[in-house]
Formats: C-alpha cells, structure tokens, sequence
C-alpha cells in the first residue's frame, strides 16, 4: 500500500486532542479509534511487539535482521491526533491529479488555495495534491507521518532490508502539548529517534522555538454607566491597553526564520471580568526570558495604574529550543542529510516555527530531531499534501534505516564536522 492511500484512510478517522482536558491522557477517547487500527495494522504488517497502552501510545518493536543486532535502536514518532479547529464534522480528502500548479477553490467551501499564500505549490505542478473540501483540516498533520512510517515499516519487511533494531511510536495529545509527558522513555527503549511531523519533504530540524503560555486575568469594577466617572474600571478596555503595550510587529504574521513573537489567541469577557490567553515564542533563551519579562513588566504597570490585583499574569512554560540536545549528536542530523541525498531528495536544515514531541522528548534522554512530512498550511483548512511527497518522505525514511544498519554500533563516531555542517 502506498503512503497516500493509508492517509486517505487515516484522515476519516477523526482525532481532536481536547485542551479542555488537557489533565487525562488521552484527552479525548477518540484517538484510540485510530490508535487500535494502527496497532492492528503493524500486526498485520507481521510486527508482533505491539501495544496500545491505557494513554493511547501505540508502541511497536522490530528486531533486528541477523547481523545488525548491534547497530543502534532507531525510533520513529509521529501523533495520531489533530488539532480540533475546523474538525468538527466528516473529513471529505480531494484528490487533484495533474495539478496545474494555480490557484485551487477548494470544493464548494468558497475558499481557495492560493500561490500567493503557498507559493511551494507552484512547484507541486504535475504532482497529485490531495486537500480537505475545504471545510475541515485535512489532518496530514500528522497522519502523513503516521503513513509514512507504516510504509517504510511495509517496504523493508517486504524487500527484506537489512536494519537494525526499529522502535516505533504513535502518539496522543501533541498538538494541545501534553502527549509527551507521558511518554514512557525507557520502554520505547530507543538510542534516538526522529519525529515525521514538519513540512515539506527533505527538512531536518532540531532547533525549535521556547514556549510558554501566557494568561491576563484582568478584574474591572462595574457600575452604571451614568454614574461611572472615576469609578468604572473596564475589563474589557484594560485588555486593550495591555495589547498595544506588546511590540505591534513582534506577531506571527510579521515574523519569520528565527524571530521571535507573540501571539494572541484570544480574548473573552465583559467589562466586569476579561481573560486575553497567548502564546510566547523565541528560539533564543535569552529573548524568550526577556519576552515574559515584558509580560510581567506590563502586570506590574497595569497594577500601579489601576490598583493591585486589577491584572493577574500568569506564564507556564511549555517546552525548550532542543538544539542543545541534539549538539551533542549531530551525526543524528549528518545520517539524515545523508538519507535524503540516496533518496535523491535534497536535505534542508532550517529551524522548526513551532515545536514537536521530539523537543521534549530530546529533554527527557532521547535525542529527537524531526523530519517533515510533505505537506503544508497545516492547522486550517488550507491543509495539503501531495502523493509524490509522500512518496519521497517514505524513500527518506528506509534510507535512513539502511544508513544506521551500515552505520553498525559506532554511529556516534559519525564525522565531528556533521555539527558545522548542520
């Protein structure tokens, strides 16, 4: 089976991680509808160390062919939840065979995909593209990786590749960031792994953004409007002032590469009672702690204007930049640079605009950078991907087994200069 056809028949399973309850594990019951059909998939696959566990990972382990026993346990990750935005009825995926490379309305969801907006499609032409009817997400994030790891599982088994030992995990909860806390490390028992959970085919990341979440709670005192005078404080107003005190082109939409920002993602509330919630971004440590700083700067005037206690700021950090990790293990990043170029793919290391499992994971003692996946304008209904991308990804993804099996037991002797490279 090809890796398109299994995330046609993934994408249908619909998978909204709940923020709401974020406290279980899964947070919502069905990612196990999808998590129990790839645990019967890998077994039909003749994989027979596979479990789905009570927090909805599926863990499956292959052995090593003869000879390989001591080359190093390489694990593959990808989540099997999306975000729930855009997810709340039947996912219809489009196939768009010959596509001309142009702009593409997307069913009769009155929206349409543009090259201003995706300029990568221009190069999508003459590929398949597959999309959402453009009422929902597609779901490629990450089902794509999910597809992609499942057929390369199915093409060495079938081919009979030489590897060695494989780990493979699919997880919950990642996209609402709480899915790889509990991720069980030692049981994975893994040496590294590599996340298929990015962009297009051919990038290697393992520099991510600092993240931290940041709430206002911001407490007005109503009264009559026409007895207000110096006595109303208005919630809602308060948020507003709080706003215009952040950089107005620190956002997401004016920033790129390695510059940081901040991102509202929204407001609720009345005059009475107002909470803003954000998300903080910065590759950079020091930017990033000087980014909540800011915050904690903007509660503190708020406060001296206003009254103590009129604003309650309150930041959770959410995972760290892992390059600090990976520097130590570059030959991680050098293997699939080289994966990449026997699959006639080119590689690219740029840094990733967000985070993975892989970030926290690489903190909690497995090395993780990540690989993308083929697709873009994940997290809307703008989502697409294309057949041969995937084709690609899957490609990358056996050379990268066969790289490691060739690599033996001192993979970790790879060239000092891969970390120049990288």
């Amino acid at each position: 089976m090809k890796a398109y056809e299994r995330l046609l028949k993934y994408v249908v399973v619909r998978t909204p991680s709940d923020e709401s309850n974020d406290g279980n594990c899964p947070s919502a019951q069905c990612e196990f509808d999808l998590a129990n059909l790839l645990a019967d998939e890998l077994r039909g696959l003749g994989i027979q160390d596979v479990n789905v566990s009570d927090s909805c990972f599926v863990f499956a382990k292959l052995p090593a062919t003869p000879g390989h026993e001591d080359a190093p346990k390489l694990g593959f990750i990808a989540h099997m939840d999306t975000v729930s935005q855009f997810c709340d009825h039947e996912i219809r995926p489009q196939l768009h065979p010959d596509y001309d490379g142009k702009d593409l309305p997307l069913g009769d969801s009155g929206r349409t995909l543009t090259v201003q907006d995706f300029p990568a499609l221009a190069d999508f032409k003459g590929r398949t593209l597959i999309t959402s009817d453009g009422t929902t997400i597609l779901g490629a994030d990450d089902k794509a990786g999910v597809a992609e790891i499942m057929t390369m599982l199915e093409t060495i088994l079938t081919q009979g590749i030489p590897h060695g030992p494989i780990r493979v995990a699919f997880t919950p909860d990642e996209e609402i960031g709480t899915g790889a806390s509990h991720f069980d490390v030692p049981a994975f028992d893994a040496d590294v792994a590599y996340t298929v959970d990015g962009d297009l085919e051919g990038e290697i990341q393992y520099q991510n953004f600092n993240a931290a979440q940041a709430t206002f709670q911001i407490t007005g005192h109503s009264v009559h409007p026409g007895s207000a005078k110096g006595v109303m404080v208005n919630a809602a107003l308060l948020a507003c002032q709080v706003n215009s005190a952040l950089p107005p082109f620190e956002t997401p939409r004016h920033t790129e590469g390695y510059e940081g920002f901040y991102h509202l993602l929204g407001i609720n509330g009345d005059e009475t009672a107002t909470t803003m919630t954000y998300i903080v971004r910065d590759h950079d440590a020091a930017s990033f702690e000087a980014r909540k700083a800011t915050l904690r700067h903007i509660e503190k005037s708020m406060n001296e204007e206003w009254g103590e206690g009129t604003v309650t700021l309150t930041i959770k950090d959410q995972y760290q930049n892992m390059e600090s990790v990976i520097k130590g293990c570059m030959y991680t990043i050098d293997f699939a640079k080289k994966a990449c170029v026997q699959a006639g793919v080119t590689p690219v290391v740029n840094a990733i605009r967000g985070g993975t499992d892989g970030s926290q994971l690489s903190f909690m003692g497995l090395p993780c950078p990540n690989l993308g996946s083929g697709g873009e304008g994940y997290h809307g209904p703008y989502e697409h991907i294309t057949v041969e991308g995937m084709d690609a990804q899957t490609a990358v993804l056996t050379e990268l087994v066969k790289v490691y099996a060739a690599a033996g037991p001192d993979a970790a002797q790879a060239p000092a200069d891969a970390a120049k490279e990288g």
